[in-house]
């Protein structure tokens, strides 16, 4: 190891405990008071971290830095033991400490220095939003807890035994556990977090920054979530319809950039209709805005922020169109480029567009033209289904908000793709 490299990373230990320093420092109550813990005390245990972690490569033992910190340890629970004793109770910085020291020895190993430094900012930011995190507490309920363990069992001990592989016997071999359950996980999570932003922020902004946080994921696992709370929250049509057409609108975005990416030059031809829909999605989505601003409302509670069997439920509909699309093309051929797109564009969107985008690429390949036609005839036929979704299943008053916007893009969409 060089001396640069050496003094570099003494320099990230020093820096990292230094951030952390003034970040408690400022917190501090008292900002006249000599702290007995403040930014050169931090600094130092970087630095003591790092140290010790030197020490324990060049004698190739792990005792030096182990020691370091079960001495600081030992030190720090008997300053906790006093100042608890004082009417001091208080553990945080004292956590810190040892932190602190810990992330200085990550520093010292090459692997590790990006990781320290990720983490250090990550414990900085911990410290600094106190006050916000013990508000959000508060108002935790057992529901809260309950549908955050109900998330963590399904996504963090389901999900990873599931086999990722295809079942089904040929030509239908088109059924993946892991990717079928991940979809009922993702509607979970929409509605999950959704559910925290209403609670952060309100009904009205949660739910709109739930749409466009889906759209930009999934705009078919928004309108699922929406659809399904919309029978129990009939006051909340309004925001529903506004967060799902606004992840409608993000779905065709999210096609512009996806063809931008792998063929360019499909850009001049789906710009027109794209841009149309986005622009009729736009126009909805002010319209919804401004309508439920003039309802003057509270802020409705929304219950029940996890709902496994309705997950489970649009995951199993959305396993059935994928064998309706597979059994289409099986049974009656694929006559044409539009119609395959149409079937398949039930499904997933971002499929059609990887596949015509590469198509088209290159001399010999698809027709610009029917290529572009295609993606944007998947993406009009996924707002179908969806739009479906809501009139079919939706509560009275979100099918009343939903269908003018859906009728505009659709109409818009289609216009723009075969008329122009």
């Amino acid at each position: 190891m060089n001396d640069s490299s050496l003094f570099f990373r003494f320099g990230v230990a020093l820096a990292i405990g230094i951030l952390v320093g003034i970040q408690r420092e400022f917190a501090s109550d008292n900002h006249t008071k000599e702290l007995a813990a403040g930014v050169r005390t931090f600094g130092i245990l970087g630095l003591v971290g790092c140290s010790s972690a030197l020490l324990s490569d060049l004698m190739h033992s792990p005792w030096p830095l182990v020691s370091v910190i079960l001495s600081l340890s030992v030190f720090f629970a008997i300053n906790y033991y006093i100042d608890a004793k004082a009417g001091k109770p208080g553990l945080t910085t004292k956590v810190s400490f040892v932190c602190t020291v810990l992330v200085g020895a990550m520093a010292y190993w090459q692997n590790t220095t990006t990781l320290a430094v990720a983490i250090a900012v990550a414990m900085t930011v911990l410290l600094s939003i106190k006050i916000p995190l013990h508000k959000f507490v508060k108002h935790l309920t057992n529901d809260d807890i309950s549908a955050t363990l109900k998330l963590a069992v399904i996504t963090a001990i389901v999900l990873p035994i599931l086999p990722n592989k295809l079942f089904g016997p040929q030509p239908f071999d088109i059924f993946n556990p892991l990717k079928l359950w991940l979809f009922v996980v993702f509607i979970s999570g929409i509605s999950f977090v959704g559910y925290v932003l209403i609670k952060v922020v309100g009904s009205k902004k949660g739910i709109g920054l739930t749409g466009v946080m889906g759209g930009l994921a999934s705009s078919t696992a928004v309108t699922l979530s929406f659809t399904g709370k919309s029978h129990e929250n009939p006051n909340l049509a309004k925001p529903f319809a506004l967060a799902i057409t606004i992840a409608w609108t993000v779905m065709f975005v999210r096609v512009l950039a996806v063809v931008a990416v792998l063929n360019s030059a499909l850009i001049k031809i789906i710009l027109l209709p794209v841009c149309g829909s986005i622009v009729a999605g736009l126009v909805c989505c002010a319209f919804l805005y401004r309508a439920q601003k003039t309802e003057h409302r509270h802020d409705l509670a929304f219950a029940n922020p996890f709902e496994l069997g309705l997950a489970i439920k649009f995951g199993l509909l959305f396993a059935v169109i994928l064998f309706v699309s597979r059994a289409t093309q099986v049974y009656f051929g694929n006559p044409g480029v539009y119609a395959s797109s149409f079937v398949a564009g039930m499904a997933d969107v971002d499929a059609i567009a990887f596949s015509m985008a590469k198509l088209s690429r290159g001399m010999g390949g698809l027709d610009h033209t029917i290529a572009s036609r295609a993606i944007v005839l998947a993406a009009m036929s996924n707002t179908l289904v969806k739009g479906c979704i809501v009139i079919f299943t939706g509560a009275p008053p979100l099918k009343k908000a939903i269908l003018p916007g859906f009728i505009l893009i659709m109409v818009v969409g289609v216009a723009l793709t075969f008329l122009v």
